[in-house]
C-alpha cells in the first residue's frame, strides 16, 4: 500500500512541507479563484492535521482526547471554509465579481509602481 510522510520540528514546517509537495505534484502555473483557494487550504489543514495526529506517540495516538481534538479541527476547518467560500460568494454577487478584480489590478498595480520606485532609485544611485 503506497504511503507518504512528513517530518518537521513544528506544525508549521509540516504544512509547508505538505504544500510544497502538493504544489510540486499540481504545479504552481495554476490560477485559483479565491473560493478555490481557501478549498484547497481547507483540504491542506485537514490533511497537516492527520499527519500531525499519525505524528503521536501509540498511547497518544489511540486516545479520545487526541481523537477528540482531530474531529474539532476538522470541524472548525469546515466551519471557517463555509464561512469564507460563503462569504466570497456573496462579495462576487454583490459587485459581479468586480470588486475582487479591482483588488487583483490594484495589487497588480502596486507592483509595477514598487518596481518602478525600485528601478528609479537604482538608476539614481549608479548615476551617481
Amino acid at each position: 500500500m503506497p504511503s507518504l510522510s512528513f517530518e518537521g520540528e513544528t506544525h508549521d514546517e509540516l504544512v509547508r512541507k505538505v504544500r510544497r509537495w502538493l504544489a510540486s505534484v499540481e504545479g504552481d502555473d495554476q490560477h485559483l479563484s479565491a473560493v478555490e483557494a481557501v478549498e484547497k487550504a481547507s483540504e491542506i489543514t485537514k490533511d497537516a492535521l492527520s499527519v500531525i495526529a499519525a505524528a503521536a506517540p501509540g498511547p497518544i495516538a489511540s486516545s479520545d482526547i487526541l481523537k477528540g481534538l482531530r474531529k474539532m479541527g476538522y470541524d472548525a476547518t469546515d466551519s471557517t471554509k463555509r464561512a469564507v467560500t460563503s462569504g466570497l460568494n456573496a462579495l462576487a454577487d454583490v459587485t459581479n465579481g468586480g470588486l475582487l478584480k479591482r483588488a487583483d489590478r490594484a495589487r497588480k498595480d502596486a507592483v509595477y509602481e514598487m518596481n518602478a520606485s525600485v528601478a528609479r532609485q537604482m538608476l539614481k544611485t549608479l548615476r551617481g
